[in-house]
């Protein structure tokens, strides 16, 4: 198999000529894309005939489907009230997933809530472990869950800890979101030996067939030197902003991975996810030749 590129929601160019999602997996497809993440970030409200339509649409376009949960989820919030509210909102949008033939829902790790790490992360892997029986309460332990590396500092979500959560459940799958793992690290998650790195440890700690199918997030980001995240960029934005797509896209083929890339550019997604591909692409050509075509 080979690696799935393509747009987190909707890009500009997409909306100038539609005005209903349901539109997007032609586009997409048409575009050279290969998969689509529907983005529930403000909550989901998606109707359940809309959904199944647009899985009707993506399955006839050959779009893979993934969907992203509210961003205000925190796995790592102690109140009963809030973990309650978690597991519904994880479970909603398993729901809508499973409507749309949507096989990977993203979901965040949380805030510290100025707790320490380790703390943090047991909370969050208690809450993971309750949503995960509800999922499978509800009938949805089919769909993979995919806890995010977030982008700023604060936030419970960095490579390790992510890691730690996935070790709880065959069914969980990490988001490796680069720009977020760039930006917490002020720029050092960059380049040829970052990125070995990055997914050397990956298939220490979830074994080679986890790892080699991981699910991503990937833009440029900018980031501030005492927070992290700012704000997502693009592809064409003047300042230098990483992480640089070129030696992951050859990491990627050289190991002959196949995760599922989904481009967080802001407005140009289809447009950078297209370039993403176009890059790993040559990469792939150029190692088939050189082994033969294997």
């Amino acid at each position: 198999m080979s690696p799935l590129f393509g747009p987190a929601g909707n890009s500009e160019s997409f909306k100038q000529l539609h005005t209903s999602s349901l539109a997007a997996p032609r586009w997409i497809a048409d575009f050279g894309l290969d998969c689509y993440e529907y983005q529930c970030g403000k909550g989901v409200h998606i109707k359940e005939e809309t959904a199944r339509k647009l899985g009707e649409n993506a399955r006839e376009a050959g779009i893979s489907l993934s969907l992203h949960a509210p961003y205000f989820i925190n796995l790592a919030n102690p109140d009963p009230e809030s973990q309650r509210k978690t597991i519904a909102y994880i479970t909603s949008a398993c729901r809508t997933a499973d409507w749309m033939g949507a096989t990977r829902v993203v979901i965040h790790s949380g805030a510290l809530m100025k707790r320490p790490r380790n703390e943090a992360l047991d909370i969050a892997k208690h809450t993971l472990q309750d949503v995960l029986r509800a999922c499978d309460e509800q009938g949805f332990s089919h769909i993979a869950l995919c806890p995010e590396t977030m982008g700023k500092i604060n936030q419970l979500g960095n490579l390790e800890e992510v890691l730690e959560l996935c070790t709880l459940d065959p069914r969980l799958v990490p988001c490796l979101d680069f720009g977020h793992l760039y930006a917490r690290s002020l720029g050092a998650d960059n380049g040829p030996a970052a990125f070995h790195q990055i997914l050397d440890r990956v298939e220490a700690a979830l074994g080679p067939v986890r790892a080699s199918s991981f699910h991503s997030h990937f833009s440029h980001i900018e980031f501030t030197p005492n927070g992290g995240e700012k704000q997502h960029r693009t592809f064409a934005d003047d300042g230098g902003y990483g992480p640089d797509w070129t030696p992951l896209a050859a990491e990627i083929a050289r190991r002959n991975w196949s995760p599922t890339f989904i481009c967080e550019s802001a407005g140009t997604q289809a447009e950078d996810a297209r370039t993403m591909k176009q890059i790993y692409t040559a990469f792939r050509q150029t190692r088939g030749s050189e082994t033969g075509g294997t």
